[in-house]
């Protein structure tokens, strides 16, 4: 079967026909960059990351999905205010959650009538699901598609890696040494995979005073940057402990949207930016990213 053209994958004549790897494919031929973020152990704020990171790069006007497959602890509907269930079309197909018009938001947590049952899941239905959340969403044009993995190297990763393999890992750590040991397993199991890595996220490095804003290391500091020179892989930033970003996230109203300026804020956007500085070599071949206008 021959590559999609740019209309959505629904105008194909034959797509009652095509095996969910066909669609797959053609889903994914429509998403320019795919970023996968996940921590070699729980803690370390990786939601978050995944959240902020997503967000940042929409209010840079980039077309941005976010799809949240830790599905057995869900947290990025309550992060985002997200209510009710994902509605599906005539055709069967997921429509996103549109947190604003150029970002949307796929979860387990919108499927599901309780949200406080437990996913009781095997492997091999894990990987259906994540399958038909990528296959069956109507996305369409993406210039970043943001997953947010559980954590460690489990089914949920291993799947990412087998059903997109041109998705890049963005690895989140904390600075102290019980959790730079996890994330070395998470950077070898990329390796090991062939899964590309964007680069390592340190998160929580630190407080900022907010009567001096004087920083003060909550843990030992550089973690995080001296282990991704270790493993030979690329450094995105650190991104400081901020209380408001908890209390956003309980609230449902990300900090990201407040008028306020704030080191974490601009840590954030510092983020991105490395981001798209990673990705932008590949943009040139490419042709480009989805940019809109964003009020």
């Amino acid at each position: 079967m021959g590559t999609c053209d740019s209309k959505s994958c629904e105008h194909c004549e034959s797509k009652d026909k095509h095996s969910r790897e066909d669609v797959l494919k053609c889903k994914l031929e429509r998403i320019r960059h795919k970023l996968i973020v996940m921590s070699g152990k729980g803690g370390v704020g990786k939601s978050s990351v995944a959240v902020y990171l997503a967000l940042a790069l929409a209010q840079k006007g980039y077309q941005v999905g976010l799809l949240d497959i830790d599905l057995h602890g869900p947290s990025v509907p309550k992060m985002l205010g997200l209510h009710g269930l994902l509605r599906i079309t005539p055709d069967q197909e997921i429509v996103p959650h549109e947190y604003r018009p150029n970002l949307k938001v796929v979860s387990i947590e919108s499927m599901m009538e309780d949200t406080d049952s437990a996913v009781i899941w095997r492997g091999p239905l894990k990987h259906g699901v994540i399958q038909q959340f990528i296959a069956e969403c109507s996305w369409n044009d993406l210039d970043f598609l943001v997953i947010d993995c559980p954590p460690g190297t489990g089914d949920e990763p291993l799947s990412i890696a087998q059903l997109i393999p041109d998705a890049q890992a963005v690895i989140v750590t904390t600075p102290q040494e019980v959790a730079l040991a996890d994330v070395r397993k998470s950077i070898n199991f990329c390796k090991k995979v062939n899964l590309d890595i964007a680069g390592l996220v340190e998160n929580m490095a630190g407080l900022y005073c907010p009567h001096c804003n004087r920083f003060i290391p909550i843990f030992r500091t550089g973690g995080g940057e001296k282990t991704a020179e270790r493993m030979k892989i690329d450094f995105l930033g650190s991104l400081p402990f901020d209380p408001s970003v908890v209390e956003g996230g309980d609230a449902g109203r990300p900090v990201l949207e407040d008028a306020l300026e704030s080191p974490f804020k601009t840590a954030v956007h510092d983020l991105a930016d490395a981001v798209l500085k990673k990705v932008s070599r590949q943009d040139r071949a490419g042709g480009g990213l989805r940019e809109t206008t964003v009020h």
